[in-house]
């Protein structure tokens, strides 16, 4: 069954949303419900969160903590942050139609403390997704993401141009369309950078307003990277492809490696001015994360 877990950064919890969520055992059985299927992570208001519901997730196991009997973990995959936060509510309803039965609305963060973990409907879940989704999912999006309707049968563009009704019937096969998925991580990281080669510095956009920098993942998807931010760099082209075959990487100080070896000639013109850190978003939230800058060199150390 599909569910809400509550998080916030500074919990006290070893979460890390990407692969696990740590909660206490009063909870374990509403999560156990969880198992197999989708989950929403929420972020209250209190302690400083977001005030919203900010990504999605695929529940695996659950197990033990090994170090405190009173506590468990659940492991996630799939996970895909939203475009944007999604408030409790829209106009008069909530998402969770549990709450629209509280008088009184000042209360409603009393109302669910205590309720860190608890099941909704797949109606709620679908429209909880599609509101954080809407960026990726607007049509007038499509081409800047990548999503322009292509052959028969382009699973992607077809759930783009679907009714809403149809929309949430999909959603849960939505989440697991790779195009789809490229696209919210493209989105993501080219924001992030400012659709600025972290290496070149070259920022170019074609006329029909789409970036010609390319999203890159540092860990690789098929060897379990994330789609998040901090799992991205924004490239061009050419030197997308040097990345990805592992013939250029980085310190952890945001510093380019270069195997001067392997790297074709032609193409080591595009370094030759290239000195001190790789030009890195404003913001340093979104700025690649050093475990999977390790991932990364460790497959350029082994090509």
């Amino acid at each position: 069954m599909k569910g809400i877990f509550d998080t916030r950064a500074g919990s006290g919890y070893d979460d890390e949303i990407v692969e696990r969520y740590h909660f206490p055992n009063r909870y374990l059985a509403a999560a156990r419900r969880s198992i197999g299927d989708w989950i929403i992570y929420r972020e209250p208001q209190r302690g400083g969160g977001r005030a919203g519901y900010v990504a999605t997730a695929f529940v695996i196991r659950i197990e033990p903590d090994p170090l405190r009997n009173d506590h468990s973990y659940a492991f996630v995959e799939r996970f895909l942050p939203f475009d944007s936060i999604v408030p409790l509510r829209r106009g008069a309803s909530f998402f969770e139609k549990q709450l629209d039965s509280v008088a009184d609305r000042s209360k409603i963060g009393a109302a669910l403390q205590g309720r860190s973990v608890r099941s909704i409907t797949d109606d709620e879940f679908a429209a909880i997704v599609l509101d954080g989704l809407q960026s990726t999912l607007a049509p007038g999006n499509a081409t800047k993401l990548g999503l322009e309707t292509g052959t028969v049968g382009d699973d992607a563009a077809d759930f783009l141009y679907a009714p809403p009704n149809e929309q949430r019937r999909r959603v849960v096969q939505m989440l697991l369309n790779r195009k789809l998925r490229d696209a919210n991580f493209r989105r993501q990281v080219c924001e992030a950078y400012n659709d600025t080669c972290a290496v070149t510095g070259l920022r170019i956009i074609n006329g029909g307003g789409k970036s010609e920098v390319q999203a890159a993942h540092i860990w690789a998807v098929k060897d379990g990277g994330p789609d998040v931010v901090q799992n991205g760099i924004a490239l061009s082209s050419t030197v997308h492809w040097l990345f990805d075959r592992h013939l250029i990487s980085l310190t952890d100080d945001y510093r380019l490696i270069l195997s001067h070896n392997r790297v074709p000639e032609s193409f080591r013109v595009l370094f030759v001015h290239h000195s001190g850190r790789i030009h890195l978003p404003g913001d340093q939230r979104c700025w690649p994360h050093p475990v999977y800058i390790a991932k990364h060199r460790e497959a350029y150390s082994a090509a």
